[in-house]
């Protein structure tokens, strides 16, 4: 893995991992208060998809 997708690695395992903490867990997970937390640990969890598929592409595109 490249130093670039390392970096957004960890950029986005601390965006989800601080809005875990933040979130109210006695209340509704899509309650008015934890909505954005939510939404943004679902985001998170989308680029972290994305970057491991753009790791597999340059991957795949490399030649041998």
């Amino acid at each position: 893995m490249q130093k670039f997708y390392k970096v957004f690695l960890v950029v986005f395992i601390v965006f989800i991992a601080i809005n875990v903490y933040a979130l109210d867990w006695q209340s509704d997970m899509l309650s008015e208060d934890n909505s954005k937390f939510v939404f943004s640990i679902a985001s998170a969890v989308i680029g972290l998809m994305l970057l491991f598929v753009m790791n597999t592409w340059s991957k795949i595109g490399v030649k041998k």
